[in-house]
């Protein structure tokens, strides 16, 4: 059995300080969003898709709001939203996401809806290579990710049904596994920032590039390493790439001076937060993604937004469009360049797609 028994423990306690992006602004009004619960799960005898086993896998999760059930004792208002690669759904508590959509009378408020929130396996507060582990941690996939969550929801939530499954980046990724791997689970699917095909060319390319970059560094030491390897810079040095966007960096860093104080900054605190078997594991996860034998059983309407500054997910590449046809209520959904977008992460900035999300809630109620 994939997820174990049933009877994992389930811990809950107080709000803990709030991870905020590198490249985003914070804010100094910390109550303007809803403050959320904070709790881990323990899996018992979780299976990896690599044949290894952990006897306790531990889920981290926040959660704003309360479950609702139908008349049918089926759960009503459950929503799903999974971060991307290297974060944590802390992330995801700024004005910029909860700010624009989870307080009272907003479309994911949580006076309405039961928002859940996790961290991903080998992220966050979740079980990590970092714990101790470090390189003889299981090897995981996507598939492993979802089927954890999957477990989460039902067996320590009691959520089995979900009013909206949505994700930004790696998790925009897993939204579109969610709707190929459990199809009836969910009325509406937001994936946001990904592509619904295997990583592959360019982006596999950088992946690959920022895995052999920590792996093939001598001061690795096959992962048993004291400090960070040299080579988790050369790892960050991909990220800023993948996740840059030229117009907004332009605009943000028009000289030499700003440039130069910008990336130093931003390598400075990914060398102080970051760990290098945590960063390599995370994006060597990817490997088995690939949702496209499963579109056309997609059952939920799904609405995928993309952005044309993405250096992840270029809109020339075609494949977002063509592939999201396969769905039979999807909608693609590409945003113009404008003075809004920051490239991709745009993802976590919802008044640039909010309004899509409005009509994705409509056409699915």
């Amino acid at each position: 059995m994939r997820s174990g028994s049933a009877g994992g423990r389930c811990r809950r306690h107080p709000s803990q300080a709030v991870v905020v992006a590198a490249n985003m602004a914070t804010s100094s009004n910390a109550t303007s969003w809803p403050q959320p619960e904070e709790g881990d799960c323990i899996i018992k005898e979780f299976h990896f898709d690599s044949g290894e086993t952990m006897p306790e896998l531990r889920i981290h999760y926040r959660t704003l709001g309360t479950i609702k059930k139908a008349k049918d004792g089926h759960a009503s208002n459950a929503v799903l939203i999974m971060h991307g690669t290297t974060g944590s759904s802390a992330g995801f508590f700024q004005d910029i996401f909860a700010g624009q959509l989870c307080k009272p009378g907003q479309l994911l408020s949580s006076e309405e809806y039961f928002l859940v929130l996790p961290d991903g396996i080998g992220h966050g507060g979740s079980s990590k290579p970092s714990d101790g582990l470090r390189a003889s941690f299981p090897r995981y996939g996507y598939n492993d990710m979802v089927h954890a969550q999957h477990a989460l929801l039902t067996q320590h939530l009691g959520v089995d049904h979900l009013r909206l499954v949505m994700g930004t980046s790696m998790g925009g990724m897993q939204t579109w596994m969610w709707g190929t791997t459990y199809p009836d689970f969910m009325d509406a699917l937001m994936p946001l920032a990904s592509l619904p095909t295997q990583i592959a060319g360019r982006n596999r390319m950088m992946r690959k590039m920022a895995i052999d970059s920590i792996r093939q560094d001598p001061e690795f030491r096959d992962g048993n390493y004291e400090v960070n390897p040299r080579g988790l810079k050369a790892a960050l040095h991909v990220l800023a790439w993948m996740s840059s966007a030229p117009l907004r960096w332009q605009a943000d860093c028009p000289d030499q001076e700003s440039a130069d104080a910008f990336i130093d900054a931003w390598m400075d605190k990914g060398m102080r937060e970051k760990d290098a078997n945590d960063f390599a594991y995370a994006f060597d996860a990817s490997r088995d993604y690939d949702p496209r034998p499963g579109l056309k059983g997609v059952k939920a309407a799904l609405t995928a937004v993309n952005f044309a500054d993405d250096q992840v997910n270029p809109p020339e590449l075609g494949i977002f469009e063509e592939e999201t046809k396969k769905v039979p209520r999807g909608l693609a959904i590409m945003m113009p360049i404008d003075e809004q977008t920051i490239g991709h992460g745009t993802h976590s900035v919802a008044a640039n797609w909010k309004h899509h999300l409005a009509e994705l809630l409509e056409r699915s109620a």
